[in-house]
């Protein structure tokens, strides 16, 4: 099918559009998150308490029973946190957690220390009574006991089962030692009775993994009502928040953004209202945690106010900036464009700047892309055989944006001839978009989003599609339009389940829409020729 000139001058002024933008996105976006962004101070850097494990290395697991954490390990650790917290809180026994009272006193610090109940009835009555010892050792440096953590929540024990271990508890520490049970809000709300079981109510507001996640510009507003509600559902009754933060990396939820600028933000100004109203609280937590990624996909390794290296995320005071090394965003995209380069000199059957410039544009953005997902990689790949697939899918992803730009930048500088690239290869793209938009639909809350893996191929088969149509009606596989048909709907609902508060999900839709929309008109059209 032949085209106008009109025509392939509109379909090529667009092309260049693409590529151009395309090119400045990338670079704009490694740009911005290397600003230094403004923002309140807290009115002191010592925070009264904060989560602490120990389990920082790959490969520990607290669910590891035969783990053991020296305590000169923990010694290390709370030395240095002393320096900047008040308090520390633990959420189990054994494991070498049971020197933490000891080792916490040395430095002056006190502590709220937890014990973990779960579904195993054996495992509950040997934390119990490890607690004990320990609490009766050390009753001078706990500042509580916290039986039991979220096991509501989980569903692992009954309100009637969970309120006898407490009490066993509670008999068993003199009065001076104060017991409590942690949860989310909701579920002290939903078992009341729980209340009566403890000396005070531990309560978890965390904005972000709300049912309605709260964005952080609101998120502090958030918990001071929580924390009102709470407090007149229970009059009279001391509350104390055990369990508040937000994570540095991860996926967003709605307008719930997980990155460092948000997770300074979010402490800073929780602070300032925490010292303002003389409020208990506990932020969790001191560490990234690795290990909880197997659970909460990436964000929930990335709690932590300190790396898994002990550094410091940011500080207190002063502008916080996400990314310090942005300008490799930058390098990556000039490697891309003279690797593109290069790759048009390998039997090119085309002349002129115009396919040059084109291939230089493509390479740019691909570089900034791929470098996006090596970041996103650096937070969520956990072990040998994750990289081992992470990179192997950017190399196809490069490899295939590379055989597509060659045959645009053939294209733009005039070389007809050459067919369009084979549809097998944008049929597996497809098949993989529609795997990862299935698993985000179904399994969406702890799974990222790919974007700097699928604008290459998707942006790439877009481009090629459309130029391919103004020339001809290539055939198209049946299995190709089913999976075209269905990934915008799949990503659609993704969309319409973040209530269209996600910037990266509406990003989602656009690349499966990018790739789909040409299949879907290619075969209107093959079907009006054929009538």
């Amino acid at each position: 099918m032949s085209s106008s000139p009109s025509s392939s001058s509109r379909v090529r002024f667009c092309v260049w559009l693409v590529l151009v933008s395309a090119t400045v996105a990338g670079a704009l976006w490694w740009w911005l998150i290397g600003r230094p962004v403004q923002m309140p101070e807290a009115q002191s850097a010592r925070i009264a308490c904060v989560s602490y494990a120990p389990f920082r290395e790959l490969g520990e697991t607290p669910y590891d029973l035969n783990a053991f954490i020296s305590p000169e390990r923990i010694d290390a650790d709370l030395r240095a946190l002393s320096e900047r917290f008040d308090c520390v809180r633990t959420y189990s026994q054994g494991q070498g957690l049971s020197a933490v009272p000891e080792i916490a006193g040395r430095y002056g610090m006190k502590v709220i220390m937890g014990i973990w109940l779960g579904r195993d009835p054996v495992a509950n009555a040997k934390q119990v009574e490890l607690g004990i010892a320990s609490a009766k050792a050390h009753p001078e440096v706990l500042r509580g006991v916290i039986v039991g953590n979220e096991v509501l929540l989980r569903g692992e024990l009954s309100s009637k089962a969970l309120t006898e271990y407490v009490r066993q508890v509670r008999e068993a520490l003199p009065k001076s030692v104060l017991v409590s049970y942690a949860d989310v809000w909701e579920f002290w709300l939903r078992y009341p009775e729980m209340a009566n079981a403890v000396d005070y109510l531990t309560i978890h507001i965390l904005p972000y993994w709300e049912d309605e996640p709260v964005p952080p510009e609101h998120a502090v507003r958030h918990v001071a009502e929580v924390y009102q509600w709470v407090k007149q559902a229970f009059p009279g009754r001391q509350v104390m928040i055990g369990e508040t933060g937000w994570p540095s990396a991860g996926r967003p939820r709605r307008a719930a953004s997980a990155s460092v600028v948000n997770e300074a933000r979010y402490l800073r100004e929780f602070l300032q209202y925490a010292g303002s109203v003389s409020m208990p609280y506990n932020v969790i937590e001191a560490f990234d945690q690795p290990w909880k990624r197997a659970q909460e996909g990436t964000v929930g390794g990335y709690w932590g106010i300190f790396d898994v290296n002990a550094k410091p995320k940011f500080s207190m005071q002063g502008p916080v900036t996400e990314e310090p090394r942005w300008w490799l965003g930058w390098v990556a995209g000039v490697v891309g464009m003279w690797v593109f380069a290069a790759a048009g000199l390998w039997r090119r059957d085309w002349r002129g700047l115009r396919g040059w410039a084109a291939l230089k544009f493509a390479g740019f953005a691909s570089g900034t892309a791929l470098a996006w997902q090596y970041r996103q990689m650096l937070y969520a790949c956990r072990n040998a055989f994750e990289w081992v697939l992470s990179i192997s899918a950017c190399l196809v992803a490069l490899g295939t944006a590379i055989m597509l730009a060659r045959w645009i930048a053939g294209w733009l500088a005039g070389a007809t001839r050459r067919a369009a690239p084979g549809s097998w290869l944008r049929f597996g793209w497809l098949f993989v978009l529609a795997l990862e938009g299935l698993l985000l639909v179904f399994d969406g809350r702890y799974r990222d989003f790919p974007l700097g893996l699928f604008a290459l191929p998707c942006i790439g088969f877009a481009l090629v599609g459309w130029l391919a149509g103004c020339r001809e009606t290539p055939g198209l596989a049946v299995e190709e339009r089913f999976l075209a048909f269905w990934l915008p709907a799949l990503a659609a609902v993704v969309v319409f389940q973040e209530l269209g508060l996600n910037t990266v999900a509406w990003l989602w839709l656009g690349l499966n829409v990018a790739i789909a929309l040409p299949v879907l008109v290619g075969w209107r059209r093959a079907r009006l020729l054929a009538q």
